[in-house]
């Protein structure tokens, strides 16, 4: 069957029957034709000098990534240190890691939430019940301690689903939502602790050990690095291959070999500090698991790529297919569950729950680890690992000081101000990147 063009003549010919021919001016323009080159295989090739034009245009787009928080934790870690030699010690630094995984945990959590846009201002109250169930379940009452650890983690998921109904279902504002969350479930707390308001917890039991526990043999903090770079570098390499097997842009093996060096800095370096103490921490291997996982979820998975595309326009995601509705009951779920989580760490690191469980600054320290670290308030942008980050400087901030002797005002006010230039960066980079056409 023809598929020949029936406004053509036939063999080629224009509607008149005549022979169609290129100009000297048409044939000139295909013969000059350049074919589109995949700006990402055209960086490859160049080598390191490509990288680093690449890494410039960025900058100059406005696209800063982890750039301003790195260079931030290395001003602060300087300074502290020049002020007192002992800040980067092993205790020290082993004491910061430990104590950031409870805001962590939960800053990993309220990044899901941000990504779509959105906030949760119950994650403090949520942990404070957490912490109060368990406590409770498996002190007052003897339930076994793993039980009442799944109730307590289980019920931060259901409270957190509970909000994400409101929000999703009802159409209710999440702010107002968590809002009340957050009086509700204080209330909550109280209710569950009863007229003592505290109850300690056995140091020596599942969640006393989660900042307690030590992994005092330094074969496993070595061994621990090694799996995670051997298998960074086995994952990294393979998924080049394929790339390059099917014919689409790859990393070359140069930069494989680049990037696994640097990881293997950043896992030995933390893996010598805590060897030097008592050895590498249970809470630092359980958050830095919580990360991985995290991260592979909105890199790897539909629902991630779902969670993003919230994040950059509702209505588009919607006329894409995507449930909003499921997407955004389990987002809130998940910052549910992360709070459970990090309220279970702030019973250990204090042996009880009690009643200023969740009060206090821990709310706005989460939403500044999260936002600090590089997740945008404005949704669509950001990574769990930027917990990470966020946590560090605002722990290192807080030890700093209070190795300085500083008073808990002038801390308040330094993280808020950090927290504000955070803020404006974001606002900043966000006008870069519309004007340069890449926001």
């Amino acid at each position: 069957m023809s598929t020949q063009n029936p406004a053509a003549g036939p063999l080629g010919k224009g509607p008149t029957g005549r022979a169609k021919h290129a100009g000297p001016a048409e044939a000139g323009a295909a013969a000059d034709a350049i074919p589109a080159v995949d700006p990402r295989l055209l960086v490859r090739e160049q080598g390191l000098a490509g990288y680093m034009n690449e890494f410039g245009r960025k900058l100059k787009a406005g696209d800063l990534g982890s750039v301003p928080v790195v260079l931030g934790l290395i001003i602060i870690w300087s300074i502290f240190q020049s002020l007192n030699s002992h800040f980067l010690g092993p205790e020290n630094l082993t004491n910061i890691a430990i104590t950031m995984t409870a805001t962590g945990m939960m800053a990993v959590g309220i990044i899901f939430v941000l990504l779509l846009g959105e906030i949760d201002l119950s994650v403090g109250s949520v942990s404070g019940v957490s912490g109060a169930i368990v406590a409770v379940l498996a002190v007052t009452h003897g339930v076994n301690e793993w039980l009442a650890v799944l109730a307590a983690i289980a019920g931060g998921a259901l409270i957190g689903s509970l909000h994400g109904f409101f929000f999703a279902k009802i159409g209710a504002p999440a702010f107002a939502v968590t809002l009340s969350g957050l009086l509700f479930w204080s209330g909550a707390m109280l209710q569950i602790l009863g007229s003592n308001g505290t109850v300690n917890i056995d140091s020596e039991g599942v969640v006393g050990q989660l900042t307690t526990y030590f992994f005092s043999d330094v074969a496993i903090g070595y061994g621990l690095a090694a799996v995670a770079v051997a298998g960074y570098f086995l994952a990294t390499f393979s998924d080049a291959r394929r790339r390059e097997a099917a014919g689409v842009p790859s990393r070359p093996l140069g930069e494989v070999l680049l990037r696994t060096g640097l990881l293997a800095v950043f896992t030995f370096g933390p893996a010598i500090v805590f060897n030097q103490y008592k050895g590498l921490p249970l809470a630092v291997v359980l958050f830095l698991l919580a990360l991985v996982g995290t991260d592979f979820v909105l890199r790897r998975t539909s629902f991630g790529r779902q969670v993003f595309a919230l994040g950059g326009s509702v209505e588009a995601s919607r006329r894409a297919g995507i449930n909003v509705n499921r997407v955004r009951i389990t987002v809130f779920a998940i910052a549910g569950t992360f709070a459970a989580i990090g309220g279970l760490f702030w019973a250990s690191k204090i042996a009880a729950a009690n009643q200023s469980a969740g009060a206090g600054d821990l709310l706005m320290n989460v939403i500044a680890a999260a936002v600090i670290g590089g997740t945008s308030l404005f949704g669509g942008r950001g990574r769990t690992w930027n917990a990470l980050l966020g946590v560090m400087v605002i722990t290192s901030i807080q030890y700093g000081l209070a190795l300085e002797g500083i008073a808990t005002p002038i801390q308040y006010m330094i993280t808020g101000a950090v927290l504000l230039a955070t803020v404006v960066i974001d606002s900043v980079t966000r006008k870069t990147q519309k004007t340069a056409g890449r926001a």
